[in-house]
């Protein structure tokens, strides 16, 4: 990845980034969030945010997963934005069990949209990265700190119900799950329980035979990313 740019939570980018990979250091008042923005070859139509797994389990923006998601988000045409949490790579401070780290997600949200001028189309996670996404989202429900409605479409990847306090019936309609039924870290019977507690209007994808990292599914991964798109993009259509 290229040399770094930086750039103020309080202030925008000198020229426009060209198509491509960017990498990025966000300063704030208190902190720096290392960021990578994927810029499509054409205009945008929106914004996507992708974040990452456990940061005290080697998780880091550069999670095959969170890439994959990225650079399909991309090219639908959408600037996905990947960042490393609170005291990963050139982030700084420490784990913050979900809590700092929803608060670098908004901070990262809030300084995109001023600086692109575009909608917040896609809020993605996988696995802890699925917890904080979830958090991102009902905190920007209960007080839409970044834009009004609507909300940018949750996806969540491997969420992980046995380790942290996800509420399934906060998922609004819309949302995407996927996970895998041969998942070796998250139990896929007690995803497919806590899923129960969701509302009718949650779509729900089981990959057979995939684990929690995808080994070897990263194309049905991809596969179902391009197919959230297309219908995000065909509600995007009507709504005109």
């Amino acid at each position: 990845m290229a040399e770094a740019i930086v750039v103020s939570s309080q202030s925008l980018l000198p020229a426009t980034l060209a198509a491509g990979e960017h990498h990025l250091l966000l300063t704030t008042a208190t902190s720096v969030i290392e960021l990578a923005i994927h810029v499509p070859s054409v205009q945008a139509v929106g914004l996507a945010l992708v974040c990452h797994p456990h940061p005290l389990m080697g998780g880091t923006f550069d999670n095959k997963v969170v890439t994959t998601l990225a650079r399909t988000f991309r090219d639908q045409r959408l600037m996905a934005i990947r960042f490393n949490f609170r005291g990963v790579g050139a982030s700084t401070g420490q784990f913050d069990h979900g809590q700092g780290e929803q608060d670098d997600a908004l901070v990262v949200m809030r300084w995109a949209q001023q600086q692109f001028q575009l909608p917040w189309r896609l809020l993605a996670g996988f696995s802890f990265g699925a917890f904080v996404a979830l958090r991102v989202h009902t905190a920007l429900a209960s007080n839409s700190t970044v834009e009004p409605p609507p909300l940018p479409r949750l996806c969540l990847v491997a969420p992980p119900v046995t380790r942290f306090d996800l509420s399934a019936a906060s998922l609004v309609e819309g949302t995407e799950v996927i996970y895998g039924d041969a998942d070796e870290v998250v139990d896929p019977q007690a995803i497919a329980q806590w899923l129960l507690a969701a509302g009718a209007g949650v779509r729900i994808t089981t990959v057979p035979g995939a684990g929690h990292f995808f080994h070897g599914q990263l194309a049905v991964l991809k596969g179902w990313a391009q197919r959230v798109c297309e219908k995000l993009m065909d509600a995007s259509e009507e709504q005109r």
